[in-house]
């Protein structure tokens, strides 16, 4: 095999519409452009454009306030651990943290921590680390009698 003999296998690069090339081709005359305006000239990008009226990122109201050094937590409810430590993934004898919650994939990416929340029933024993826990959750794992320790 020479160089001038390697070539794509057939289909794997589709060759780009020739506009302008006459009414007979689909693309001739105005090319895909429409009549006159701006659009149809070349070098125009209008994103956000409305015509001189009022663009509508300005005429909404922006609401809120998002901190540019906010933290990004995971956030682990008691209903999915324990439908966890049901499903076997994981060992509630063992102690649980977030490297543990990551490797068997109950969390994605860690970011700031995990977050450990009330929703649902846990009634499993289970010794907890996490980075942060609401007191309805820390009052749950304890009342099943166990224990969330926040690092």
């Amino acid at each position: 095999m020479k160089l001038n003999e390697i070539s794509d296998n057939d289909g794997a690069r589709k060759a780009s519409m020739r506009v302008g090339r006459g009414i007979g081709s689909g693309k001739g005359k105005t090319c895909g452009s429409g009549h006159k305006g701006q659009k149809a000239r070349s070098g125009v990008a209008v994103n956000g454009f409305e015509g001189g009226q009022m663009p509508i990122y300005r005429r909404l109201p922006k609401r809120g306030f998002k901190s540019l050094n906010r933290k990004d937590f995971q956030v682990l409810n008691l209903g999915r651990l324990q439908s966890a430590i049901d499903a076997k993934k994981l060992d509630a004898k063992k102690p649980i943290d977030s490297a543990v919650l990551v490797e068997t994939g109950i969390v994605g990416k860690l970011g700031d921590g995990v977050r450990l929340l009330a929703k649902g029933e846990l009634t499993a024993k289970v010794d907890i680390t996490v980075t942060g826990a609401s007191k309805g959750a820390i009052e749950a794992v304890e009342k099943a009698g166990g224990k969330v320790t926040i690092a």
